[in-house]
């Protein structure tokens, strides 16, 4: 039969809008609660399975309304049956989320990113938009819930932002799905987001960010450095950032409607000269109404001329925030809230109390605020070579019992020693 002249194989395109709307008037009648609905409700079930079964064969749309039938799911709320059967799971965590403490969480996310307050107000709001579903149109699955791209100098709160974020959506800051788009530079490395195509190796495995997304539909989805990628794996975006939909190698629709993206980029911070050579673009110099303009119009120029790609950044929209350069007032925030942190985790790992004095402490804040232009980073990297890693060797050379008060910190040669009081040492 394979080589029977007489036989070729046709292909069966996936329904049209006509053939969908020819079939729902049949289905809707079978749905709970449709003898008893009015023409008008009727009429709008017929749409919703019109409209949102693009893409989906007939028989998907026999057994979306079966599904509706065993799960009692009412004709009003087709839509919501049509999203269990596209994502495989009955609830629905953004309509369980708590509105209070969202609408509250301008301090608590505040508390975490300091000097950002712009940027944590304009991400509240794409949250705040996310979490009523005024992303899609008429409640229709589609585009993502939230996209925001965050564009800034390192180490100014970016992906902790993302981080806060996570734990204020779903409840744990490390529940967030992440990738370092710094290892997809590669034109042939989509496929580790995607999959393998059929007949390549590694086609039964499926892709990263695809099974990502079909493990867990709700979940925020961290891009970081975003430029660094390959411009072919920029091209996939373009149908999830529009559509919400992205065909895995194996051929599967995976839908991005539920998922929250966030893309974290460095462009604008820096450009290349007439020399070809990597100048700053801006600088702490600089007021941040300076910054933004020129971090903005870097990306602009990135994507449009360098990239060709302007079709990406026109999907990102307005939802571009730029984070500003840690300013002194600010590193000091961030400063004493970094040695209270480590204090309160030296005395939960070793059951000790350790103060800093008023002496050290200004020693130690103008080691680690000397040079601001890694941000946040910078500082937590100077207090774990300048007080981490002494208080370690202290603590473990010479064991003792009771609290200790830091009196000096003293750095020579490279290596930094902690004095105590009298009476308190280790």
């Amino acid at each position: 039969m394979v080589n029977n002249p007489r036989l070729r194989p046709i292909t069966v395109p996936n329904p049209d809008r006509n053939t969908r709307r020819q079939v729902a008037p049949t289905l809707v009648k079978g749905l709970p609660g449709a003898a008893t609905s009015t023409e008008e409700v009727l009429r709008a079930a017929e749409n919703t399975l019109v409209e949102q079964c693009e893409g989906l064969l007939l028989i998907d749309m026999v057994a979306i309304t079966d599904l509706c039938r065993r799960e009692a799911v009412a004709i009003t709320e087709l839509g919501d049956g049509i999203r269990r059967f596209k994502l495989g799971v009955t609830e629905n965590p953004w309509a369980q989320l708590n509105r209070e403490h969202i609408r509250q969480a301008d301090q608590t996310v505040s508390r975490r990113i300091k000097g950002q307050d712009h940027a944590v107000t304009k991400m509240l709001d794409i949250v705040k938009r996310a979490v009523i579903g005024l992303t899609g149109e008429q409640g229709k699955l589609g585009r993502p819930r939230g996209v925001a791209f965050l564009a800034g100098p390192t180490g100014t709160g970016k992906t902790e932002l993302a981080k806060t974020i996570t734990e204020l959506l779903f409840g744990d800051e490390g529940a967030y799905i992440r990738f370092d788009m710094s290892e997809f530079a590669a034109e042939h490395s989509d496929q580790r987001l995607i999959g393998a195509p059929p007949g390549y190796v590694g086609y039964d495995v499926g892709g990263e960010l695809t099974n990502a997304i079909q493990e867990k539909p709700f979940s925020v989805v961290l891009f970081d450095e975003i430029e660094k990628a390959h411009p072919r794996i920029l091209d996939k975006f373009l149908q999830v950032l529009d559509d919400g939909v992205l065909t895995s190698g194996r051929g599967e629709r995976v839908y991005f409607s539920e998922a929250f993206l966030i893309f974290t980029s460095n462009l604008g911070i820096y450009r290349m000269g007439p020399d070809g050579e990597r100048v700053p673009n801006t600088s702490p110099d600089d007021p941040f109404v300076a910054v933004q303009q020129k971090v903005s119009g870097e990306i602009d120029r990135f994507f449009k001329l360098e990239l060709g790609r302007p079709e990406i950044l026109n999907r990102i929209g307005e939802n571009v925030i730029v984070f500003d350069f840690i300013r002194p007032d600010v590193g000091e925030e961030i400063f004493s809230m970094m040695v209270a942190a480590i204090l309160e985790r030296v005395e939960k790992a070793t059951g000790r109390s350790v103060m800093l004095s008023d002496s050290a402490r200004q020693q130690l804040q103008a080691i680690c605020l000397a040079d601001l232009s890694d941000g946040g980073r910078g500082i937590r990297n100077q207090l774990e070579a300048h007080l981490v890693n002494p208080l370690a060797r202290a603590l473990f050379d010479q064991p003792a019992t009771g609290p200790a008060c830091v009196s000096a910190v003293r750095v020579s040669g490279g290596l930094t020693t902690l004095e105590f009081q009298a009476g308190e040492g280790i």
